[in-house]
């Protein structure tokens, strides 16, 4: 819809009346603070090429505006899509913060069940890729929400004093930590990116590339979309369901990318997803990870009831040089796998989200 501000928080503060949860309100016409209470969309685009490459800037600028839940129609409004157009969008999609296919009416259907089983399977797993890192998502949308923070961000934000990130408009970050490298045009297999200098490890397997700052080409078939997880960020996950409620009763999986030296750090909010100011009431769990000499700590800096539902199942630890001859875990040993790619992995944990625990490898 398009509305002046002030009819929108009108309509925002009936929602909340009415419904006594938080309200979910997208709009087109948008004004300066509007992200504070509401979300955006690109306005109408059309199913080409162009329209998918323009939404990037698109998404960032907004990011920049203060409105960081923004997106594009996904597979285009105007016009008909296809279905190499619709699965590639789909997967940049996934990443858009407000993500959603939308079509107009009298055009060809673009929902995933139109389409051939493999583009579909294609749609399915990126989608299951997005809501596995709802609690990654979720966390960085509580930093923006406390303190101004991006969530779709460029990469000279993080990168200011590389030049060459400045003018990247076909990659960006989800936070410091995620890399997302979509294809955005017709009849490809491979990708070329930037990789910024360091380590940055695939998100998927957890094979490490050391980047000196450079344009890297990167498989791309049609079913893959390159995602890169850098050196010392801790990605929050979950298993995921095919809605947001069930992802939300699953064990939840950490993913640890080491720096060169070794350490890593990430964190983690928690709370029931729908109640009004749950921070400022407290209501609200807040986890902070942290790797220093072959030690993971988890340390609960605020707990509350939701946490107490949720488990943290599996540890994955990418670039972990040494294969370890055993892993403790509260001091109590554990079985793990290490592979030849330098990945550790341990499994079964069953910890609470709200116990901290430490887990060490040797």
């Amino acid at each position: 819809m398009g509305m002046d501000l002030s009819l929108r928080s009108c309509g925002i503060s009936a929602l909340i009346q009415i419904r006594g949860k938080r309200p979910f309100v997208i709009s087109r016409s948008t004004f300066p603070s509007q992200g504070q209470y509401s979300g955006h969309w690109l306005g109408d685009n059309r199913s080409q090429w162009k329209d998918m490459y323009y939404s990037i800037p698109g998404l960032l600028s907004f990011s920049l505006f203060g409105i960081p839940l923004v997106g594009a129609d996904i597979c285009g409004f105007s016009g008909s899509t296809s279905e190499e157009l619709c699965t590639r969008w789909m997967q940049l999609g996934a990443f858009y913060p407000f993500a959603r296919n939308h079509n107009s009416q009298n055009e060809k259907a673009q929902d995933p069940t139109v389409f051939s089983p493999a583009a579909r399977t294609a749609m399915k797993d990126v989608l299951l890729t997005r809501y596995s890192l709802l609690p990654f998502l979720y966390t960085l949308f509580h930093r923006a929400h406390l303190q101004g923070d991006t969530v779709a961000r460029p990469l000279f934000f993080e990168f200011p004093r590389d030049v060459t990130t400045l003018e990247l408009d076909r990659q960006f970050l989800w936070g410091r930590s995620l890399l997302v490298t979509p294809v955005l045009e017709p009849g490809v297999d491979s990708v070329t990116g930037y990789v910024p200098r360091g380590v940055w490890y695939d998100f998927y397997t957890g094979s490490s590339v050391n980047s000196s700052g450079e344009m890297l080409k990167m498989s791309a078939p049609l079913e893959h979309l390159n995602l890169h997880v850098r050196e010392g960020a801790i990605l929050p996950t979950q298993k995921p369901e095919i809605t947001s409620e069930a992802t939300r009763r699953n064990p939840l999986r950490i993913i640890v990318a080491l720096s060169q030296s070794g350490t890593a750090w990430g964190d983690l909010f928690w709370d029931d997803g729908e109640s009004l100011d749950t921070f400022e009431r407290g209501s609200y769990s807040y986890l902070v990870f942290n790797v220093t000499q072959n030690i993971f700590t988890s340390t609960v800096l605020h707990a509350s009831a939701e946490a107490t539902e949720v488990t943290i199942g599996t540890l994955s630890i990418f670039g972990v040089r040494e294969p370890p001859s055993k892993v403790l875990l509260n001091g109590q040993e554990k079985p793990f796998s290490y592979l030849g790619n330098q990945v550790l992995t341990v499994s079964d944990l069953g910890l609470s989200l709200s116990q901290g625990f430490s887990l060490r490898w040797l």
